[in-house]
């Protein structure tokens, strides 16, 4: 079994040292026992793989918590594909509510945007009041598009 140091485990998976000590802290890499002689812990050339694992899923949006159901998943043999499946569609439906979310607030930001004169005093801002009183300001938007087409 080849085996390397922490430093070689973090290049060859393309991560910091820290990361890979992060990952450990938090489950996800077993941290290997220190050799009683006193010299470097000695990872499993494995532990590259299983990091290109944590990376790869955390940039799918998967959270270390997930991710680490995940890796247990993978190694338990009772495992069927569908609920590895049935979990990417779970992350998949988690993205697109958010995806609308941010949709929402990217119209709320525009309309902002637009009934902002760009100009004038700071108390009469149409965004900072939108920030501070809500129902106010939606209120106010509609009266000034009411005004504008007057």
């Amino acid at each position: 079994m080849k085996t390397m140091t922490i430093s070689k485990i973090a290049k060859e998976a393309g991560v910091g040292v820290e990361t890979v000590r992060f990952y450990e802290r938090n489950g996800l890499v077993q941290q290997p026992p220190k050799p009683s002689s006193g010299g470097f812990r000695v990872y499993p050339v494995e532990t590259a793989e299983r990091i290109r694992f944590i990376r790869q899923a955390q940039e799918l949006g998967f959270s270390l918590r997930e991710i680490k159901e995940l890796l247990s998943l993978r190694t338990d043999p009772a495992t069927d594909c569908a609920d590895v499946r049935e979990r990417a569609q779970v992350k998949l439906d988690e993205i697109i509510r958010k995806i609308a979310q941010m949709k929402g607030i990217q119209t709320a930001l525009e309309k902002l945007i637009a009934a902002c004169p760009g100009r004038g005093a700071l108390q009469v801002c149409s965004i900072i009041d939108a920030i501070e009183a809500p129902e106010k300001t939606k209120t106010n938007l509609k009266k000034r598009k009411r005004k504008n087409y007057e």
